[in-house]
Parts: C-alpha cells; sequence; structure tokens
C-alpha cells in the first residue's frame, strides 16, 4: 500500500509538470518556435498519464520506490536543473547555461578524481561535444528557438 502511494504520488507530480510544460508549449509566442516542444510535450504527457493510470491501480512494477539515501544522492542534480530551467537559460542564453550545467553535473557525479588534471580535461571535453551535439541537433537540424541570454 505505501509503495503503491508512493508510486502514485511521484507519478502524479511528474504528470503535473508535463501538463504544465504542454500548456506552456502551447500557449507561448511564436508559436512556430514551439512546434518541437509540443511535440515532445505530447508524448511526455501521455507516458506521464499511462504510468500514473498504472501505479494508481497498483499495477506499477518499478521496484521500491526512491528512498532517503537515493534522494539526497540525486538532490545536486534536481537544484542544478531547476536552476538551469527558471534562471540561467534564460539570462546567459541555452547553450552558455548548457555547457555549465552540464559541466557542474560532471562534476558533481563523475567518479573520477578531483585532483587529476586529465580528469578535469575529459570533463571540459565531453561538455564541450555534448553542448556541440545540441547545438547542431537543436539549432541546425530540428531549428528550434531556444532562449537567447547575454552570450549567445
Amino acid at each position: 500500500m505505501v509503495r503503491r502511494i508512493q508510486h502514485s504520488v511521484t507519478s502524479g507530480v511528474i504528470c503535473m509538470v508535463g501538463i504544465w510544460i504542454l500548456y506552456l508549449s502551447f500557449t507561448q509566442e511564436p508559436s512556430e518556435a514551439f512546434l518541437f516542444p509540443r511535440l515532445v510535450s505530447i508524448i511526455f504527457v501521455l507516458l506521464a498519464l499511462w504510468t500514473f493510470i498504472k501505479a494508481c491501480l497498483g499495477r506499477s512494477k518499478v521496484g521500491t520506490g526512491l528512498n532517503y539515501n537515493d534522494f539526497m544522492q540525486l538532490l545536486p542534480g534536481l537544484l542544478v536543473s531547476i536552476v538551469y530551467v527558471f534562471w540561467l537559460a534564460k539570462f546567459l542564453g541555452f547553450y552558455a547555461a548548457l555547457f555549465l550545467c552540464s559541466f557542474t553535473l560532471l562534476v558533481l557525479y563523475d567518479p573520477a578524481s578531483h585532483h587529476l588534471f586529465r580528469s578535469w580535461i575529459k570533463r571540459l571535453v565531453i561538455t564541450s561535444c555534448f553542448t556541440a551535439v545540441m547545438y547542431i541537433l537543436f539549432y541546425e537540424l530540428l531549428q528550434v528557438y531556444t532562449p537567447k541570454g547575454y552570450l549567445f
């Protein structure tokens, strides 16, 4: 019973976030710039609703849920993501903020030693490649509007 409630609440919160994103994607202007987010958010909401219904019916078969220690390990990444979505992408620009947040997440979660110069170079290369791929994907291929900021 506790597991069903935990899964229902978690999937319900995710579903609500998806509905909020779906609403934003249909109400923002210029509407052409939000075509890709609309498509993604529709799929996201459908999957979230399906998961929520399964959780409410007790048919969710996804382990024991999230315990306190796991949540505390995820919390720094969650906070970085929240700062990115609600502030940094609008202030610095999508790609500069993406670079900064990706690098921060790598520093937080990469098990490689923080004392080795080589591990810092690896993190910078991975972050640079990831940002370049996102640029090519969103700007060049999908031609998606991304937030502009002070840097680019």
